[in-house]
């Protein structure tokens, strides 16, 4: 059965085990998320698809993994913390780049990119930008 990445995510879990998400909703979705696949713990990972138009209005970490953001099209910005300084890294369609566990980050986009993001969400948090 086939599915679009950007309106049903995955979820890879425990037991090498891939399973299809409801459409996305909002930021409510990921506490129903986290709770429906809590008892995979850190090794859950969420994997998911966007299309930007603007910057980011939040920064987020991820506190238990890391996460990959693969860059599909367009070009985009990941902007992170690192020991107090931003660090910028652009990507373009091919690319990738890693955040660390831990480390805050966010994005900037000029006109439009779409990226896929591999995310060990448990305990995620989110502030303003």
């Amino acid at each position: 059965m086939s599915q679009r990445l950007g309106s049903n995510p995955v979820h890879l879990g425990l037991g090498a085990t891939a399973t299809v998400e409801p459409p996305f909703t909002g930021m409510e979705w990921y506490a129903e998320y986290e709770a429906r696949h809590a008892g995979d713990g850190p090794e859950g990972r969420l994997v998911s698809m966007y299309t930007f138009t603007e910057r980011w209005s939040v920064w987020e970490m991820h506190p238990v993994g890391a996460e990959v953001v693969i860059c599909t099209a367009g070009r985009i910005t990941l902007v992170q913390e690192v020991d107090g300084s931003e660090v910028r890294t652009t990507l373009e369609a091919g690319m990738y780049a890693i955040n660390p566990p831990g480390v805050w980050h966010t994005a900037d986009v000029e006109e439009s990119a779409t990226a896929v993001f591999i995310t060990a969400g448990t305990g995620t948090e989110h502030r303003a930008r």
